[in-house]
C-alpha cells in the first residue's frame, strides 16, 4: 500500500532559507531544451528529480526524469500515465502544476512546478504543531486544493503530510497523484476497490475491501493532516499495522481537550469511521471553525490565475492550427506527438499503439515545403501522381500505371514539433499494402532523422 514514486516526496521540494539555485550553476550546464539543470532535489526507485531554470524566463521549475525501461521492468506503466494524465487535468494554486511534458528515446521528462518551502511534514517534525489560526489557514487551502480535484472528477488516494508542500509564502501545494482516481476507475457500484494509501492516513472503509466512495475515503485523510497540523502527531499510530488497522476501523480518536470546541468537533466529525455520517468537504466549507477569517477562491480568479501561469510558463507554446496559414505545419498536442514518432516508441505511456500500420510516421529535419517538395518528386519517380490541398498531399497509384501492381492512395502531411523538426504521417486510405510499405520505407529513409539521433518531443499540457 505504500506508493513507489521518484524523488521520495522531494521533487519539487527546497531549502526555504536558500538563495536562487540557480546562482550556484554552471553557466553552461547539461541543456534540455530550453531548460538548463541544476542540482538533484531528490532520486527514486525509477528516476531522479533535478532543479531546472528556463533559460530564457529564469523561471525555476522540477523536472522529474523517469528512465523508461525501469518503468517497465517495475511494470509502473500505468501509474505514470494516470499521474500525467491526472495533472494534466489539474491547474489550481494549491496543487502542484504540470506545465509540460518532454520524451526523448530512453527518458520522459515532467517539468513541474518548482515548490522552495518543502514538506509539510518536515515542517511539523522540525517546528511541532501549528497555532490554530494558521493551521486552520493550512487546512483551508488543502479542502480547496482537494475540493476543486474532487470537482473534476479526480480523487487522490493519498494524502499525507509528505504529499502536501509549503511555497515560500506559507502556501500549501498537493502534489504526487500517482495512485489518484478518475471516474472510469468507478465500478459499476459507483465505488472504487483499490486498497491504497499511506497506513496512517487511510480511512477504515478502504480496509474494509467492499468498495468505497473516493471524495470520502479523502476527506477522512484531510481530517488526519488536520489532527497532525493542530497536535503534532498521529491520531492512529502503532507499529503494528494489524493493531494500527484496528484502531482506524473503530475510529477511537483521543482528541485533546486543549483544543478549542470548534476544532475539536470539526475533527470529530471529519475521523468518523462510517463513510455515510461522515461529515463532506461541502459541509466542512460551511462549519463555523473553519469559516474564520476564510475567503472562498473565485472560479473565475482560478482560470485567470491558471491562465497567467500558462504565459509565464515555458516558451515551447503549442498553438491552435487557427493561428497557421494553410502552407505552415500543423502544431499537435505533446502526448500524441510522444506517440507518433516511431524512432521514440513511447506511445505505450500515453495512448494505445496503432498497429495496424495504415498510419507510418516518422520524424526529419527538413523543412515542411523541401519535405513536401522531396516527397512529390520521389513518388513521381515510384510512378504514382499527386493531388495538393491546405498544405497536404495525396499520393495516388491506380491499376493503368505501368508499375503498379494494384491501386493506392495515401495521404502525407507534415506536422511541426519544434522550428527544427517534424513528423511527416502518411496515412493509407485504400489500396496494395506491399507498394505502400515500400513507398513508406523509400520515403523514411531518404527524409528521416536516424533513430542514433534520439530527438527530443515536447509540448504543452
Amino acid at each position: 500500500m505504500v506508493l513507489l514514486h521518484a524523488g521520495n516526496d522531494e521533487e519539487l521540494r527546497g531549502g526555504s532559507d536558500e538563495e536562487p539555485i540557480w546562482k550556484g550553476m554552471k553557466k553552461k550546464g547539461m541543456r534540455l531544451g530550453k531548460y538548463e539543470f541544476g542540482r538533484t532535489l531528490g532520486e527514486g526507485n525509477f528516476g531522479k528529480v533535478k532543479f531546472a531554470r528556463h533559460v530564457e524566463s529564469d523561471r525555476p521549475f522540477a523536472i522529474k526524469v523517469l528512465e523508461k525501461n525501469t518503468i517497465l521492468d517495475l511494470k509502473l506503466t500505468h501509474q505514470i500515465k494516470r499521474e500525467i494524465g491526472t495533472l494534466k487535468l489539474l491547474k489550481h494554486p494549491n496543487v502542484v502544476r504540470l506545465y509540460e511534458v518532454l520524451a526523448s528515446k530512453t527518458k520522459i521528462y515532467m517539468v513541474l512546478e518548482y515548490v522552495n518551502g518543502g514538506e509539510l511534514f518536515d515542517r511539523i517534525a522540525s517546528k511541532g504543531k501549528l497555532p490554530e489560526a494558521q493551521g486552520r489557514k493550512l487546512f483551508q487551502q488543502l479542502i480547496d486544493g482537494v475540493s476543486y480535484c474532487h470537482n473534476r472528477g479526480v480523487f487522490h488516494r493519498d494524502l499525507k503530510l509528505e504529499n502536501v508542500l509549503i511555497d515560500a509564502n506559507g502556501n500549501i501545494k498537493i502534489t504526487d497523484f500517482g495512485l489518484s482516481a478518475l471516474p472510469q476507475h468507478f465500478r459499476d457500484d459507483g465505488l472504487l476497490h483499490t486498497t491504497c494509501g499511506s497506513p496512517n492516513y487511510v480511512a477504515p472503509e478502504v480496509l474494509s475491501n467492499r468498495g468505497y466512495d473516493g471524495a470520502t475515503s479523502d476527506t477522512w485523510s484531510c481530517g488526519v493532516i488536520l489532527y497532525v497540523i493542530l497536535t503534532g502527531y498521529l491520531p492512529f499510530d502503532d507499529q503494528n499495522l494489524a493493531v494500527l488497522y484496528q484502531k482506524i476501523t473503530k475510529g477511537d480518536v483521543q482528541i485533546p481537550k486543549w483544543l478549542s470546541p470548534g476544532a475539536r468537533n470539526l475533527v470529530k466529525r471529519i475521523l468518523d469511521p462510517n463513510p455515510r455520517t461522515r461529515i463532506t468537504i461541502d459541509e466542512i466549507k460551511e462549519n463555523d471553525w473553519f469559516k474564520q477569517d476564510y475567503t472562498p477562491l473565485d472560479p473565475t480568479e482560478e482560470n485567470e490565475n491558471a491562465c497567467a501561469d500558462d504565459d509565464a510558463s515555458s516558451s515551447n507554446e503549442a498553438h491552435s492550427d487557427t493561428e497557421h496559414d494553410h502552407d505552415s505545419p500543423a502544431l499537435i498536442n505533446a502526448f500524441k506527438l510522444i506517440g507518433m514518432s516511431s524512432c521514440l516508441d513511447l506511445s505505450g505511456f500515453f495512448e494505445k499503439e496503432d498497429v495496424s500500420e495504415r498510419k507510418i510516421r516518422f520524424t526529419s529535419n527538413h523543412s515542411p515545403k523541401e519535405l513536401l517538395d522531396r516527397i512529390e518528386d520521389t513518388v513521381i519517380q515510384m510512378g504514382f501522381y499527386v493531388q495538393k490541398k491546405n498544405g497536404k498531399l495525396k499520393v495516388v497509384m491506380d491499376r493503368k500505371s505501368k508499375n503498379a501492381s494494384g491501386s493506392l492512395s495515401v495521404a502525407a502531411e507534415v506536422f511541426e514539433l519544434s522550428p527544427s523538426l517534424y513528423v511527416v504521417e502518411l496515412r493509407k486510405a485504400c489500396g496494395d499494402a506491399v507498394a505502400y510499405r515500400q513507398l513508406c520505407d523509400k520515403l523514411s529513409n531518404e527524409l528521416g532523422v536516424p533513430q542514433s539521433q534520439g530527438q527530443l518531443v515536447a509540448a504543452e499540457v
